[in-house]
């Protein structure tokens, strides 16, 4: 194994252990914080961390395998089933971040008939269809035989050995990304820009109060006035920023590795063996990023995140003195008697 393998194998470890430990802390702060659970989006976060954690136990140690022994890590029927679940699991991560997406842009655009329009029902029922849509292209191309260990990934995931179904697959595969990565970026694209429209009108009307207010107050200190015009900055660049980093995370960790794929079905590009897998180790990488950009962020994630740690550390600290009180108690009984 030479440097370029063990540096990839060094990503997929951290990525794993990142990715375990992020995804499992919000499966925590599900668990313990029963007003998260009753809000829609909880369900498209169950859902996209449920998947990233078994993509995490099954597809990327696999992978781990692949990049350490240069050659398929498991018998046939094992690799189908890891493949099946990685165009499964890849297709769902996708479009719960285009549900969520969708979930955001309801709760800016409409916000007083947001509950109505957004119940637990309806969060219930996309996830029915996420699963459903992305259900569609593994079961067809385990149908067709395309699911298998693909050299150039080191992974299990679709493939084709046969020549003469060359054309076939690549219309597979072009439907395939078009319908799972196009279709979400396409929804991410179109939601996340509506909100931040929404969002820098309120900043404009949010502007023009507090110019106003400052032309009114003319004995107002100028520190406060400067304070006023930074928080006025750092509203405006917040909005921008969070959309950004939607979007972006996405296109950085699953663009290298669909272009790679659809490169890879024309036979005059040539692909490297090691960006091949760099590839999916950025896809991969999605999965360690998505806990921290949708849910470990967000106050309510951190104040559940407090809680639980407060209530570890109440038990630790509990204990001991509760061992104290008992010796104490028993010290004194003999005396009493």
């Amino acid at each position: 194994m030479n440097s370029w393998d063990a540096g990839l194998a060094g990503l997929l470890v951290g990525t794993m252990g990142v990715s375990l430990l992020s995804n499992a802390l919000v499966l925590l702060c599900l668990l313990h914080s029963a007003n998260i659970r009753r809000q829609a989006p909880a369900l498209f976060t169950l859902n996209l961390t449920c998947g990233n954690l078994l993509c995490t136990v099954v597809n990327m140690p696999l992978t781990l395998a692949g990049v350490v022994a240069q050659r398929q890590p498991a018998g046939d029927r094992l690799c189908r089933l890891a493949a099946f679940l990685d165009t499964f699991l890849a297709t769902n991560s996708m479009l719960s971040m285009a549900a969520l997406s969708i979930d955001r842009w309801v709760a800016v655009v409409f916000p007083l008939s947001y509950r109505a329009k957004m119940r637990l029902r309806d969060a219930a029922l996309m996830v029915a269809y996420t699963w459903l849509h992305a259900l569609t292209f593994p079961a067809a191309a385990l149908a067709l035989s395309w699911l298998g260990f693909h050299q150039l990934y080191a992974s299990c995931t679709l493939c084709s050995r046969r020549p003469d179904e060359r054309l076939r697959f690549a219309v597979f595969t072009g439907a395939f990304h078009a319908l799972s990565f196009l279709l979400s970026f396409v929804v991410l694209c179109c939601t996340y820009l509506k909100v931040l429209k929404v969002a820098r009108f309120h900043c404009k009307r949010i502007d023009v109060i507090t110019m106003q207010t400052l032309v009114l107050l003319v004995d107002i200190h100028p520190s406060v006035r400067e304070r006023c015009l930074e928080e006025q900055k750092r509203r405006r660049q917040r909005a921008t920023k969070k959309i950004s980093t939607f979007i972006g995370t996405f296109l950085v960790c699953f663009a290298p590795y669909v272009i790679t794929r659809l490169l890879e079905l024309s036979s005059t590009v040539p692909i490297g063996s090691h960006w091949g897998v760099l590839s999916k180790c950025l896809a991969y990488s999605k999965a360690a990023s998505d806990p921290f950009v949708y849910s470990l962020l967000r106050h309510q994630y951190r104040k559940s995140c407090r809680e639980i740690l407060n209530r570890i550390l109440h038990r630790r600290s509990f204990h001991p003195s509760g061992l104290t009180g008992d010796s104490h108690s028993q010290n004194i009984l003999p005396v009493s008697e």
